[in-house]
């Protein structure tokens, strides 16, 4: 009998299985593959905006794909540092190779956890609690808990122009069973797609005719506790290429074999993320669309045609390939292909990612209907440290939308659901000036220690940074500056006007131009690390923003500390809307909070519902 079983070994399954054991629980981890463990079948990156916030958010918790995401790195980038600290993001292109490699040692070393190379066929549920699961031949896994990650594997058919396969991503096989009893269960499933871009061999580009995009200077790394595994010297550069008329004409030329508008295609497409084809139809007005070739490994010669995702046929990815600037020569390595998958409605499932009437059976990553690795490593890692906590009678982890944008992902999937494949974006988070790159540890690490991820030295680390953190403001608004000649010359000097009166360091640091190495000449900060003075520097240049961001998130918390039972007959309560009553029953939100963001429930509702709570008090 094992504590919780993990059915998938993608992003969503790796921290599942990892955060699972490392809480003292015997798990066992079910997968198709043992070497397609952390895969990377889509893009070779880690991060970019909103998710390397993800990322960072995953560390803070005690999750491991920061980690790894920083032992095998190619390239580091800084994204959007011009545009604030709201929007900036770091961003890794990967070793996809060594990234899949290192999570597998990382994964088969772990204490408490068993990895099985097998297909599950069905749940074992009785009297409607998952007690295991039934593999393809047959064989009975005893287990309290289910966590099911199967990605895109799911009812998966590969699409290539009018070819249909039922295969899995990369060429591995697909589940089938699952699916169907899933379905025989009462869970109500739809239709997702995505793709991937073709790979090209990297010897036959032509790089002259793009533009290189070199990683940072500065080292940057996604992990609170690691260092930079990579130099700056050692990075591997992407470079910039563009489609145009001619890529554009073989296109719509040839529109109709693409799978998408051939009629072969079922499921929805990305919105955020759609195929080459899909934009030319969606923006015909654009003359040309930005192409990044990445490279995917040292370990192959393969670049990744970013931005370039199709499912024509192989002769007219061909075409399309040679008429993009550099790529006149280029060999195909491997072809572009969609995918079509099942993913369930996420609001059948509480914000703890259980599912509400199956207790003990959690879903997460892409089979809730969300794209990308980082959106599925975080729901890997929330349903396992609630199906712990759950376990030890200890109140479930319900991360705020004002906490973090693990908060924000699994609110929308569970209040709002899904109309295509779910992509965070900086958008959907109203506070996202609070949930910032450079403060996920602030916000989150305290939560990763009591839960028992986050061990005593790398506490202690984080609360060494706090105290320097405080130190560094502290030592600021002591450090007194006079309107003197010494102190206005070296203000002109670099650009800031003349000191009229007496001022701390602190308040001249909330000057645009005034950057933390600056006032070096007035104080000495050497001891302490870049991130603690960026930290700083954030928090006093954008001091009133933040207050503010602060204030509104206080005002409604309190609709989401104001819990709502479980089980409450909204049909009972006079006067609410019969849309409001529909949408309240089928996904029976835990906070008046959680309820005000449904869609069909309107402030009228939200009125009613409180005097009828308070009434049965």
């Amino acid at each position: 009998m094992y504590e919780i079983i993990v059915i998938g070994g993608g992003h969503a399954g790796t921290e599942a299985a990892l955060a699972s054991s490392r809480l003292g629980n015997s798990t066992l981890l079910v997968t198709g593959n043992i070497e397609m463990i952390a895969s990377m079948p889509c893009n070779p990156s880690v991060g970019g905006p909103a998710k390397g916030i993800v990322v960072r958010e995953i560390d803070a918790l005690g999750g491991e794909m920061a980690r790894n995401a920083d032992k095998t790195a190619l390239q580091m980038r800084f994204l959007n540092e011009s545009k604030g600290p709201a929007v900036r993001a770091l961003r890794a292109q990967s070793d996809k190779v060594l990234y899949a490699k290192e999570m597998q040692k990382t994964i088969l070393n772990q204490s408490n956890l068993t990895v099985l190379e097998a297909y599950v066929d069905k749940l074992l549920i009785e009297n409607d609690l998952v007690s295991g699961v039934i593999l393809e031949d047959g064989t009975i896994k005893e287990g309290k808990n289910v966590i099911i990650t199967t990605g895109t594997y799911m009812q998966a058919k590969i699409l290539v122009g009018s070819s249909v396969t039922k295969s899995g991503p990369d060429g591995q096989k697909a589940s089938f069973g699952l699916s169907k009893q899933l379905r025989e269960l009462g869970f109500e499933t739809s239709r997702l797609k995505t793709g991937t871009p073709p790979r090209i061999k990297r010897n036959t580009i032509d790089f002259s005719k793009t533009v290189i995009h070199d990683g940072d200077q500065i080292p940057r790394f996604f992990s609170f506790d690691n260092i930079s595994y990579l130099k700056v010297e050692d990075q591997w550069p992407c470079y910039l290429t563009y489609t145009n008329a001619e890529t554009h004409n073989i296109i719509n030329l040839n529109l109709e074999k693409s799978s998408m508008y051939s009629g072969v295609v079922e499921g929805v497409g990305p919105r955020y993320c759609p195929s080459i084809e899909d934009k030319l139809v969606r923006f015909n007005d654009k003359e040309r669309h930005q192409i990044f070739l990445e490279p995917e490994s040292q370990f192959i010669d393969e670049i990744y045609v970013q931005g370039f995702s199709t499912s024509m046929p192989h002769d007219i990815q061909d075409k399309m390939i040679k008429s993009i600037a550099g790529l006149e020569k280029a060999e195909i390595a491997r072809y572009a292909y969609a995918i079509e998958y099942d993913a369930i409605d996420p609001r059948t499932l509480y914000p703890t990612l259980e599912s509400k009437d199956y207790p003990g059976l959690y879903f997460a990553g892409q089979v809730n209907g969300t794209s990308g690795y980082e959106e599925a490593a975080c729901q890997g890692l929330m349903a396992a440290i609630n199906a712990d906590l759950k376990m030890k009678r200890k109140p479930a982890l319900v991360l705020k939308r004002s906490e973090a944008y693990i908060g924000v992902l699994i609110d929308d999937l569970v209040t709002k659901g899904i109309n295509d494949p779910y992509r965070l974006l900086t958008s959907r988070a109203e506070y996202r000036l609070l949930l910032r790159h450079d403060n996920a540890d602030l916000r989150l690490r305290e939560y990763g220690y009591n839960i028992g991820l986050i061990e005593n030295l790398r506490y202690n680390k984080f609360l060494e940074k706090l105290s320097n953190i405080k130190d560094i403001k502290e030592k600021l608004s002591n450090k007194l500056l006079y309107p003197n000649k010494e102190t206005n010359n070296y203000l002109k000097s670099i650009g800031s006007s003349d000191l009229k009166d007496k001022s701390s360091a602190y308040i001249l640091l909330r000057r645009p131009e005034i950057k933390m190495e600056m006032l070096n000449h007035f104080i000495d900060l050497d001891c302490y690390s870049f991130e603690e003075k960026e930290q700083v520097e954030i928090d006093i240049k954008y001091e009133g923003y933040i207050s503010k961001a602060m204030k509104q998130a206080e005002k409604l918390l309190k609709m989401e500390d104001y819990l709502i039972p479980i089980n409450l007959n909204y049909n009972g309560i006079n006067n609410l809307a019969l849309e409001a009553k529909e949408k309240l029953m089928k996904i029976k939100p835990l906070t008046i909070g959680q309820a005000s963001r449904i869609s069909g429930v309107n402030p009228a509702d939200i009125s009613i519902l409180l005097v009828y709570l308070k009434t049965i008090k």
